[in-house]
């Protein structure tokens, strides 16, 4: 049974220890040892009952919820937000200052179109970005 209570571990490492979630663990480590038992009675060999029941158990992503852990996912996804967002006001800022600096020193000749197709890579990467932690 050791191998359960080393599969729950390692499934509430993020978890912060405290009282409450020791408690849970202490339940489900319960449970999943009488489950055990309970395959073995019916024929199953130990080493078979122990896995069925682990992977019967699944995770633990409701659990998490419930026991206030956030998901690094959704930090990750603000976070990409937060870079698109950065990337889109710089971008734009830097287009403005090239397109005042084409027009005010040399209204004859527009080139500040060229870095901003450079400079539009930008946005465009972090947006892919921020899609694909979405």
């Amino acid at each position: 049974m050791k191998k359960i209570k080393n599969h729950i571990e390692e499934l509430f490492k993020e978890i912060p220890r405290t009282q409450e979630s020791e408690l849970v663990k202490q339940e489900i480590i319960q449970n999943l040892e009488e489950k055990v038992i309970y395959l073995m009675e019916n024929g199953k060999e130990e080493e078979d009952a122990i896995n069925k029941a682990i992977v019967e158990f699944g995770d633990i992503d409701e659990l998490k919820k419930e026991l206030g852990v956030k998901n690094p996912d959704q930090k990750k996804s603000k976070l990409a937000r937060l870079n698109l967002a950065y990337s889109l006001c710089g971008s734009g800022l830097l287009i403005a200052l090239f397109l005042f600096i084409n027009f005010y020193y040399t209204p004859n000749t527009i080139w500040f179109v060229y870095p901003t197709f450079g400079l539009l890579w930008w946005p465009l990467s972090m947006y892919f970005y921020w899609q694909r932690n979405k």
